[in-house]
């Protein structure tokens, strides 16, 4: 075993360190090399065990018997919290949702809206989908060579616009939630966040904001009907014909819009990095579209913006000749399976033919990404305006990151565009 990297626990989970360096795909080859299941003392956080091998990971989220989400959370915690993580008093565990939820529950909570998130749901989607992407790119068409900010402009204003459409939230609420969901991911953000705030508060007063705005529509759903949605969770029953209950409606939003819109933002401007770093794969796309497909699957395991999901051990278990025991903690870092040499060949390379792809940027198993077809359809139709459009990019200055280790990308990402 080689030297093991300076501040390597830090450097895996703690928010300053993503803000300054971003992902530590340094460390995480490392401990693929050496230590793939690794426990953790990281300053300040609960310690776990960091799992950083493809195989790994997909054994562990293919046992949802063993490996539990709702016990202890999907989320790091600050030390000595650990055993509040299921505390029903905490304002959003009120609030349920489904990638906190272990079967049967999970599996009767998701099949309420998995039908709209089909392949043959989302066909229903595409003139949203197709109709904001090129709405969004007549808007930064019309800085012209001007520099802009590709974040502010492009990725976090399309998904938005989609999963607001889709849920129902009125189109002068859209700074507001966008506001509110930055604060939710990147707390500690000074840009973004409230850092210095005290969390257990600044959770409540985020709760109510979400739980005002989102109660708001579902009344209005529940008195009146349409085709979205919004309609479909307001009013939706379970497999015993009784009504979803009202935390696991409001649950439901929750999850839908923030995991929707963080995600597929950080994809977005995360393709738009890579192809910056590696502009002959732009210039391969506009030549060839018939790679679109696996281009946006490339763009998912490349930028993977989900970075964790921590499971709760049930009981011992062995993985990978070490021992997990009953209640130890452990994180999936998707971003570092998704660099695994022994799943993809020059795994640090942007590859938009890549083939075959078996990323984790969805997860894997039992939470397999609900929305995944929809940030998929989302990131393709913006991409398919990209290459129609845009004859070459080039960088405009520097770019920095969220200060966030659970869902990270881009904060600012300046770029010059140069029109076809």
């Amino acid at each position: 075993m080689t030297n093991v990297p300076v501040h390597l626990d830090d450097y895996l989970v703690q928010n300053d360190a993503y803000a300054s360096r971003s992902f530590p795909f340094d460390e995480w080859e490392w401990l693929r090399a050496n230590d793939p299941v690794h426990w953790t003392d990281a300053a300040g956080v609960e310690k776990f065990w960091a799992i950083t091998r493809h195989r790994h990971i997909t054994e562990i989220s293919a046992r949802p018997d063993v490996f539990s989400s709702e016990k202890g959370n999907i989320l790091l915690f600050p030390e000595g919290q650990e055993d509040g993580n299921d505390d029903p008093d905490n304002a959003f565990n009120q609030m349920r949702v489904i990638i906190m939820m272990d079967p049967p529950d999970h599996r009767e909570f998701r099949k309420v809206a998995s039908g709209f998130f089909t392949p043959r749901g989302i066909t229903r989607l595409d003139e949203i989908v197709t109709e904001t992407a090129r709405l969004t790119m007549d808007r930064l068409a019309e800085h012209g060579d001007q520099p802009v900010d590709f974040v502010e402009m492009v990725a976090q204003r399309h998904p938005l616009r989609v999963l607001c459409t889709i849920l129902g939230v009125p189109e002068e609420e859209e700074d507001h939630l966008l506001q509110l969901t930055s604060q939710l991911f990147a707390f500690d953000d000074p840009d973004v966040g409230r850092p210095g705030e005290d969390r257990e508060a600044a959770s409540a007063a985020l709760a109510m904001e979400f739980f005002t705005m989102f109660n708001t529509i579902i009344e209005d759903r529940r008195a009146n009907p349409r085709d979205d949605l919004a309609t479909l969770l307001a009013t939706a029953t379970l497999e015993n014909g009784e009504p979803m209950g009202l935390i696991e409606t409001l649950g439901y939003y929750l999850i839908v819009f923030n995991a929707g819109h963080d995600t597929t933002r950080h994809s977005i401007s995360g393709a738009m990095g890579a192809f910056l770093d590696f502009p002959d794969e732009f210039a391969r796309l506009k030549a060839d579209r018939s790679l679109m497909k696996t281009a946006v699957e490339e763009v998912v395991r490349y930028t993977a913006p989900v970075n964790y999901m921590k499971r709760t051990a049930l009981s011992d278990y062995e993985l990978g000749g070490v021992t997990i025991a009953e209640g130890d903690r452990l994180c999936m870092f998707y971003g570092a399976a998704n660099r695994d040499e022994e799943v993809f060949d020059d795994p640090n390379r942007f590859d938009v033919g890549r083939n075959p792809n078996r990323h984790l940027g969805f997860g894997w198993a039992e939470h397999y990404c609900l929305g995944a077809h929809l940030a998929k359809a989302s990131i393709a139709a913006l991409l398919e305006q990209m290459v129609d459009r845009i004859d070459s990019i080039e960088p405009a200055g520097e770019r920095d990151f969220v200060a966030a280790s659970f869902v990270h990308g881009f904060k600012h990402l300046p770029v010059k565009v140069n029109w076809a």
